[in-house]
């Protein structure tokens, strides 16, 4: 794979100057934390519907990584090769993704809950040789499903299963016994050790273009981000980092995988949310900090109140993905007794802003922070004219941690020459500089911190015969901050309901959390003299709808 990351070079020198570009990658780091504590905790990955734990030092973990990174080797892979996994949260993800950086190959991560239509489309995109998926989970079978699609996907060489003893098995094809002792390994995992600026990680996001974009990020973009935020939060190598988040967002990517490797922390993994499960995990493992989606902190706190069983050992719950409302944040320091931080950020960009751990309730509930080190923010009106502090514009960030592009699509990079990259997202800074998100200028809904495409889901709604017109809008939720409202015309003499819609997008393989829980029929949507929807006026309709109780199905 040729990577076209043209962000990188432009920035390199100011951001080597300037302490930002630390020029180490992950390895180095690995290196470190396996050489200062060997026999010390690592990684412990919980999976919730069977119970097993597996646990892992550091020395064992390191064991682990060069053993799948020489099977990968054996399999074909070398460097810049694109590996793609649609794993839930376990010590697979993280392994895998150590031990392509042994080799110099890409982790690309996808979400556990894509289907056929979006897996065919970004493993073709990204030109994958190899993806890992488990036999099942959840119910569903990725297996099936990958099999399904291998005709199609000519790059694709091999497909390999968690879960499976048989021959395309996890154990038989990447970490069968003794391979980081065949004569060739130390060869293997040292010759094609990728540098600073090499893509390293190649990350889907859904837009408004119809299509994912596929993120590119280098050790320097993803490390700059990574540092200051653990010194920010005050973390370190005696911290515990429990991880629910799906590791194939930044989340849980960056903050569950990378900084505990980064820290020299010890990770815990949890594949399925349970609030149970992690309340439990929090008090047995010593967990010091988390961070996850509004839903997340809404369950965990109902749980401790629950169960009165406290977490005194967490110290720090970061949420981000949503607002979140006062009466949680104080609801959630009085259940927890850990400090609320605030935050938001991109695929593009990981966190951008954060509160700071003493900043009072106030200002985690009406906030999304204050830019990171390396990041700085700005809000502009349509003539990119910074606006005054209050008043709402388009967001736009420049921060050491930008990405390097969208793989074969630099024309949609939305970085201008001076390096600011337009989020799409409206926002307004207050006289300290602390940033509120006020809405997006592109049309996403993030539901419990997961982004639905709304253009492609209101595309393929418009292939239904009896769809006339189409929009897609967010409604509030109290636990997911949004879900999904289809506002529909039909054509004249059909009817649609709800079922048709559902079952219209599920034989298309659409992700079921992208398909709209509700669905309101219209003769007509409210839209401009020249004929484009106003969606503002529909999602005003549906907060006047919810705030009187009255949003129907």
């Amino acid at each position: 794979m040729d990577f076209d990351a043209v962000l990188i070079a432009p920035r390199r020198a100011a951001s080597v100057a300037a302490g930002l570009w630390r020029d180490r990658t992950i390895n180095d780091y690995f290196d470190a934390s396996v050489a200062r504590a060997p026999d010390g905790p690592a990684l412990t990955s919980l999976q919730v519907e069977s119970g097993a734990v597996r646990h892992f030092t550091w020395r064992q973990l390191d064991a682990m990584v060069a053993r799948i990174a020489v099977g990968l080797r054996r399999l074909g892979v070398e460097r810049n090769d694109v590996v793609s996994c649609q794993l839930p949260n376990g010590w697979e993800v993280t392994a895998l993704y150590l031990a392509c950086a042994r080799i110099g190959a890409v982790l690309n991560p996808l979400m556990p809950i894509f289907r056929e239509r979006e897996l065919s489309f970004m493993l073709a995109h990204a030109d994958s040789k190899v993806v890992v998926v488990p036999q099942r989970f959840r119910g569903f079978d990725h297996a099936g499903m990958l099999a399904g699609l291998r005709e199609s996907l000519p790059a694709l060489r091999h497909v390999v299963i968690t879960g499976s003893d048989g021959p395309d098995g996890f154990e038989a094809m990447l970490c069968g016994p003794d391979r980081e002792s065949d004569p060739d390994a130390a060869a293997i995992l040292r010759r094609d050790r990728p540098g600073p600026d090499d893509v390293s990680q190649l990350i889907y996001t859904s837009g408004t273009t119809g299509e994912p974009k596929g993120v590119m990020h280098t050790a320097n973009t993803l490390l700059s981000n990574i540092l200051p935020y653990a010194e920010r939060l005050g973390l370190g190598a005696g911290d515990v980092v429990l991880m629910a988040s799906p590791m194939a967002h930044q989340t849980g990517f960056m903050y569950g995988l990378m900084m505990p490797v980064v820290l020299g922390a010890h990770a815990v993994l949890q594949d399925i949310w349970d609030p149970a499960q992690a309340a439990r995990l929090i008090r047995e493992a010593g967990v010091t900090f988390t961070m996850g989606s509004t839903p997340f902190l809404t369950d965990l706190a109902r749980t401790v109140e629950e169960l009165g069983q406290p977490v005194p050992s967490l110290r720090t719950f970061l949420c981000a993905g949503a607002p979140i409302p006062g009466a949680l944040v104080e609801r959630a320091r009085t259940a927890l007794g850990a400090s609320i931080v605030s935050a938001w950020g991109m695929s593009e960009n990981g966190a951008v802003t954060t509160t700071l751990p003493d900043d009072s309730e106030e200002r985690a509930s009406t906030t999304d922070g204050v830019p990171l080190p390396g990041v700085e923010v700005k809000v502009v009106d349509g003539q990119d004219a910074s606006v005054p502090a209050g008043e709402v514009g388009r967001l736009l960030v420049r921060a050491c941690s930008n990405f390097g592009g969208y793989l074969k699509r630099p024309h949609l990079n939305a970085t201008d020459a001076e390096g600011w990259f337009d989020t799409g997202d409206l926002a307004w800074l207050d006289a300290q500089g602390y940033v509120r998100i006020a809405g997006r200028s592109k049309d996403v809904i993030i539901r419990g911190g997961e982004n639905i495409p709304v253009v492609e889901i209101e595309t393929l709604l418009y292939r239904h015969p009896a769809v006339a017109q189409v929009a897609i809008v967010a409604y509030p939720d109290e636990r997911l901050g949004e879900r999904a409202c289809a506002v529909v015309v039909p054509r004249q003499g059909q009817g649609f309901d709800k079922s048709a819609m559902v079952d219209f997008l599920k034989a298309q393989k659409v992700a079921l959390q992208y398909i709209p829980e509700r669905l309101i029929v219209q003769d007509a949507l409210p839209a401009t003299p020249a004929g484009k929807i106003q969606k503002f006026r529909l999602r005003e309709m549906l907060r006047e709808q919810a705030a009187e109780g009255r949003l129907s199905n």
